[in-house]
């Protein structure tokens, strides 16, 4: 039996989804899990991820450094943000990250039951996620951070991307594979222009952030995934 990879393109969706024994990839794209793998790449303890800003902020006293944001916007009382561009130069190596934010920690919280793995994706480690999915025997799920609940075009875009790396290797459970493989097909040889209609990509830009934005669509700088491991977010190479 061949596996299946389907989307889900909102937190407020994944009710009407299985998740036993699939592996969740979680994708918050401007910027969550871009930022997630930026840490793990740049030699962080871990990364936390973390529901609310409360819990978060109140993790400071355990030791960790504490990254909140709302709505594009640190928050007060965290030292970080959402920025990949934070952890580039090392700054935070062998420290232990949590990490609150608008809507990517609220969907890895909420593809928690019954799934196999979590992973976090991001175009910054696709071809890496790409083949180690391969590599499983499980059916994948596709989960869009999205905005506030809603459809967003840059996480349903590295969606059809990573669906395009695996459709020798896996069937498409849902018409929202087939159609955002199509659209990132159509779109691969100039994403940054083709995303730059989209919402949240003005949102980010209104805070001067085209840096960010630059880091978040660059394809594979690094060869590892974030797998989700007792609560908390680990490097892992890809063999």
């Amino acid at each position: 039996m061949s596996k299946k990879i389907e989307i889900c393109f909102s937190p407020e969706l994944i009710h009407l989804h299985q998740l036993d024994n699939k592996i969740i990839v979680v994708v918050d794209i401007f910027r969550a899990t871009s930022t997630m793998m930026a840490a793990l790449a740049n030699n962080v303890e871990s990364v936390t991820p973390v529901a609310d800003l409360e819990t978060c902020r109140m993790m400071a006293q355990s030791g960790y450094v504490v990254a909140g944001e709302r709505n594009g916007i640190i928050e007060a009382g965290f030292e970080l943000g959402n920025s990949p561009l934070a952890y580039l130069d090392g700054s935070y190596a062998n420290r232990k990250i949590a990490m609150t934010t608008t809507n990517g920690t609220v969907a890895i919280e909420k593809s928690k039951i019954n799934s196999a793995e979590i992973l976090v994706g991001a175009f910054v480690n696709l071809a890496a996620t790409a083949k180690y999915l391969k590599s499983k025997d499980n059916d994948v799920l596709i989960h869009c951070a999205g905005w506030k609940g809603k459809f967003n075009l840059e996480d349903s875009l590295y969606a059809g991307a990573l669906v395009s790396s695996l459709a020798g290797d896996f069937e498409f459970d849902c018409d929202g594979a087939i159609a955002m493989k199509a659209l990132y097909e159509a779109n691969r040889a100039d994403l940054k222009g083709f995303l730059a209609q989209a919402s949240h990509a003005k949102r980010l830009q209104n805070h001067n952030i085209e840096s960010d934005i630059d880091f978040c669509l660059t394809l594979d700088l690094y060869d590892i995934i974030g797998k989700l491991q007792d609560q908390t977010l680990v490097p892992q190479k890809v063999k």
